[in-house]
């Protein structure tokens, strides 16, 4: 809960000193936002309904292919055309070096100020700034042939490949009056937009003042996949419109699909969406069979900058039943009547683009029934507000467009658990994850001990197949240096791992652990950076960044990252390689340990012959002789002599710990430990390893 106090004195109110009139006029606003540490969205679960909440953050914008219509009829004369161009230069000057655009201004003629979509460079934005400024107002209005001219413009740019495949386009219409050249029924331009378009573009609509016919401009953008917005005519308008256009100004996924298990939900309200908008939130709602279910699993696929999502979030649907009822200021039924609000706004968006009467008259019916069931108010329903002496009542309803008679349009559609690493269910409509690249088919094998291993301080464990043997070493340096894993030229892949340092030294020595792990794929042009809080994919100046919080997987050139929520990562090429990195939590209070990574290469993996590095240089497996089995200064601990690479070693017998299936206390590995940090087993001295980037390929002498 918050407590928000507002008490301006009465010398704060007036407008000046000796004033009788009030400064406080206005709207009272309170924003106010909720930590998001979840990219796969919110899942809340109460009382037979779910609500989801997807606001993911932290996401390169999609470029934008933008065509911005102005209306420059007559009715455009004075403030609102100042205001206008006003907002066109604010606007224009927040156009990314990445996006496209141009402009196409309108009265009875249509005018281009480009034929074509040119690229947001500082001189081009500046000439179209110049441009905005020469127009004058005058003439009729004719958005049929303006809205055609604008999706010719897209649809030539795309046919000739102008585009990029992950940028999303749209139309932006600023009007103020309805059509008066031209074609002028509304029915039949909105078919020829909507043929125009083909579900290609968006269209987003501002309509300036009460003499245009918002409902018009509502049908016609919700019918392209955009949304309307009415802004006023007065000295504000350049605000709204920079407002509105903040919202639509910064595409970060495209394409996105919300699944749940069809046999678990029912009634859900909208769950694909064309594109999602920083700044935004989309939500998500359904009833579920919570007798029956005591999980319920969202998959979210979608389309980012550089990489395909899929997100998973898992929720108890018990969970909130404990909080709700022991909250006093936790309303009992807000699952429910957001459900019922979402489903209302859909018919009503539905209701609008209905191609029949007889369809009309259905919805119509459905949105009353609702509105009464679940008591909203609607552009067909009403309020009655009862006094405390029941000796009154008025009528309440929602303002009216003084045009219509009627409020037009929607109330604002919103554009120890089970194993959360056994892939995307079949429920799931995921497109973009090819079948062969299930998460399941290309993990690690978690139940073969088989695999090199890098964990805790740092341990190395290398398995040696020919020979069946592990042997182990550590490597004693210092917190920031890197060392290399794997530098491969042959395939082009580096692994490098970055040492962070405990708090304080213990028994006179400070224990290291990696606390970032690099990869960088060289033929893919794609690093991976994971850190002990975040994983991040980065393609040239793109890159998406996923949490520990979160449950997901990004496909970027055939290169597939799972991560399982504060557990692991896995990293899959094709079919070529996979990698593992484990998560470490410690109390973040502990006086001397800190979180840290380890890292798992299955020695299967398809490493060209002239792979090198610390675990790297082990594809080609050395011939190990051990013998002269004596016993040590410990009677658990025998020592041997172990001959490989032309040096003999003493080495002892020893455990170390394989913590992929036992996080906590991990699975016992018995290995020869080869002291003084792996010296005369790995090729040369440690410090041979060390690089200067976490990219960096290793330099062999």
């Amino acid at each position: 809960k918050a407590h928000i106090s507002f008490k301006p004195t009465m010398a704060q109110q007036r407008k000046c000193p000796k004033c009788s009139t009030t400064a406080v006029d206005g709207n009272f606003v309170v924003q106010y936002d909720v930590n998001r540490e979840n990219m796969g969205g919110e899942l809340e679960i109460f009382n037979g309904y779910f609500i989801h909440f997807f606001a993911p953050e932290n996401l390169d914008p999609l470029p934008k292919n933008i065509l911005f219509v102005i209306d420059v009829s007559g009715s455009m004369w004075g403030l609102k055309m100042k205001q206008t161009i006003e907002a066109m230069k604010a606007i224009l000057s927040e156009l990314r070096a990445a996006d496209q655009f141009s402009l196409i201004d309108f009265n009875h003629n249509v005018r281009c100020w480009r034929d074509n979509l040119v690229s947001a460079t500082p001189a081009q934005v500046e000439d179209a700034k110049k441009y905005i400024q020469t127009i004058h107002p005058n003439g009729g209005t004719n958005i049929n042939e303006a809205l055609l001219r604008a999706t010719f413009i897209l649809n030539e740019a795309q046919n000739l490949g102008m585009l990029d495949p992950n940028s999303v386009s749209m139309i932006v219409l600023v009007s103020d009056g309805d059509p008066t050249v031209g074609e002028l029924k509304l029915t039949t331009i909105q078919k020829n937009v909507k043929q125009s378009i083909k579900d290609e573009f968006s269209l987003f609509c501002l309509g300036i003042g009460f003499d245009v016919d918002y409902d018009f401009l509502q049908r016609i953008a919700t019918d392209n996949r955009g949304m309307a917005q009415r802004i006023f005519g007065n000295q504000e308008t350049s605000a709204q419109m920079k407002n509105f256009y903040n919202q639509v100004s910064t595409p970060l996924l495209k394409k996105i699909q919300f699944n749940y298990p069809q046999e678990s939900v029912s009634d859900i309200t909208q769950s694909s969406f064309h594109n999602y908008f920083g700044g935004s939130e989309i939500v998500v709602a359904g009833k579920v069979d919570k007798d029956n279910l005591q999980h319920l699993e969202s998959i979210v696929t979608a389309t980012a900058a550089n990489a395909e999502l899929v997100m998973e979030t898992l929720r108890d649907v018990e969970e909130l039943d404990g909080f709700m009822r022991k909250d006093k200021y936790a309303d009992p039924d807000f699952t429910r009547k957001l459900w019922a609000y979402l489903t209302v706004n859909q018919m009503l968006a539905e209701r609008n683009t209905a191609p029949t009467a007889a369809l009309k008259r259905n919805i119509t019916k459905s949105i009353l029934q609702m509105s009464l069931d679940h008591h909203i108010v609607t552009p067909f329903t009403a309020m009655l507000i009862e006094n405390a002496e029941k000796d009154e009542i008025m009528l309440a309803d929602q303002p009216k467009d003084p045009r219509r008679g009627c409020c037009p349009g929607t109330l604002g559609l919103t554009p120890n658990a089970p194993n959360n690493n056994k892939g995307i269910p079949p429920w799931a409509n995921v497109t973009a994850v090819p079948v062969s690249f299930t998460p399941e088919q290309r993990s690690p094998p978690v139940s073969s001990l088989s695999i090199n291993r890098v964990d805790n301080d740092p341990h190395f464990i290398i398995h040696l197949p020919k020979s069946q043997k592990n042997i182990c070493f550590n490597i004693n340096s210092e917190p920031g240096k890197i060392l290399n894993l794997v530098s491969d030229p042959g395939t082009g892949v580096v692994v490098n791992g970055q040492l962070v340092g405990a708090k304080k030294i213990e028994n006179k020595k400070l224990n290291t652990y990696f606390g970032k792990i690099g990869f960088y794929f060289k033929t893919k042009g794609l690093k991976v950076e994971i850190t002990t809080e975040t994983i991040t994919l980065k393609d040239g100046s793109y890159g998406i960044t996923l949490t520990w919080a979160d449950t997901g997987h990004i496909i970027r050139k055939q290169l597939l990252i799972s991560v399982k929520k504060e557990s692991n990562v896995t990293i899959t090429v094709g079919e070529e390689m996979s990698f593992m990195v484990l998560l470490h939590r410690v109390w973040k209070n502990h006086p001397v340990n800190v979180d840290f990574l380890g890292i798992y290469i299955p020695p299967e993996n398809q490493f060209s012959p002239a792979a090198h590095g610390l675990i790297g240089q082990f594809t080609s497996e050395p011939e190990v002789y051990i013998h002269h089995q004596r016993p040590g200064q410990a009677p658990e601990k025998p020592q041997a002599t172990m001959e490989v690479k032309g040096n003999k070693l003493t080495v002892t017998r020893g455990l170390q710990k394989d913590y992929r299936t036992d996080r906590v206390l991990g699975t016992d590995v018995q290995c020869w430990f080869v002291h003084n940090s792996g010296k005369g087993f790995i090729d040369g001295h440690y410090k041979d390893y060390l690089v200067p980037h976490l990219y960096s390929f290793l330099k062999k002498p």
